[in-house]
């Protein structure tokens, strides 16, 4: 591995801060959110500017996720969560951002269109700044894998990160899907950003029954009803709901804080599943070693 092969050799954060505002897709609250920028080594930290009585940020790490129905939740030993993190986190992994605050005034951040790309235009209006700091990549060195009956999850070594995912539907619309892309940024932006979350119209409502899917719609998710789309605008691509998957799944790894050299394999798997080969990955330190690429500094730490 070269340091050529990685353009991102130093720590990113924000050249300035990102605001917007949105509903979020589960509690059906109206969200505000500023993302500012951190200083190196500080990672990826939400805030709850809404709660005032007691510890009000989240740092993001792989132990933080406390639920994963529908969704990445994360929080903090005061009882403070912060829901649907995965599309920002996705972003922010492909546009390699270390370093950053995300300020919001509410419980979940916004879905805005269901996919990543309005948070990659988000970031991109904001600009990244440099910092002086080598980035840290986790390089794995040996397989890693979880598996729940059909289902399983996987890392494996590789000298970039290339993520594979595959689903099985019984809804025409569906069916058996696979994609198999390097998620660097160029890949991302092309092959996964723009692709939605997804949904089956039968479900809705026992979802808002148990608190769930309650900003839930055609402006922000693929409906599905039976073997039928029902966005009148239709799929933004035929494959667009394991496209999806793959976009989740760069988003549930980054709470690692580090972005991974290797290649991740997903099969029938969720938010759950992603979080747990993250877990694993933690209980493994004997299959993955910490790289820096940064010039004259290309070791193992």
């Amino acid at each position: 591995m070269s340091v050529q092969e990685y353009a991102h050799a130093f720590q990113h954060t924000l050249a300035g801060p990102a605001i917007f505002a949105g509903l979020g897709v589960h509690t059906g609250e109206h969200v505000r959110v500023a993302i500012r920028p951190a200083a190196a080594d500080a990672g990826i930290v939400f805030v709850r500017t809404d709660i005032k009585d007691r510890d009000n940020r989240v740092a993001v790490s792989g132990e933080g996720v406390i639920r994963t129905e529908l969704g990445t939740v994360i929080g903090n030993a005061a009882g403070v969560t912060v829901s649907t993190i995965e599309h920002l986190m996705a972003a922010m992994a492909a546009l390699g951002v270390d370093n950053a605050v995300v300020e919001l005034d509410g419980p979940e951040v916004p879905i805005m269109d269901g996919s990543a790309e309005p948070f990659v235009q988000i970031l991109d209006r904001a600009g990244r700044r440099r910092q002086d700091t080598p980035r840290r990549y986790i390089e794995i060195t040996g397989a890693i894998e979880v598996v729940e009956g059909d289902k399983h999850a996987s890392l494996t070594p590789a000298d970039r990160f290339e993520v594979a995912f595959e689903i099985a539907f019984d809804s025409a619309a569906i069916g058996r899907q696979r994609v198999d892309v390097v998620a660097d940024e160029a890949g991302f932006r092309k092959e996964l950003s723009n692709c939605r979350t997804f949904g089956f119209l039968k479900d809705v409502e026992a979802l808002r029954a148990k608190g769930l899917a309650r900003g839930g719609s055609m402006d922000n998710a693929v409906v599905l009803d039976g073997d039928r789309v029902l966005n009148p605008e239709g799929l933004r691509r035929p494959d667009e709901f394991v496209r999806h998957k793959a976009l989740d799944a760069v988003g549930d790894l980054y709470v690692l804080g580090m972005p991974i050299v290797g290649r991740f394999e997903g099969v029938l798997a969720g938010h759950g599943l992603n979080n747990l080969l993250v877990r694993e990955l933690l209980a493994q330190p004997q299959a993955w070693r910490v790289r820096t690429f940064a010039p004259e500094m290309a070791e193992a730490v």
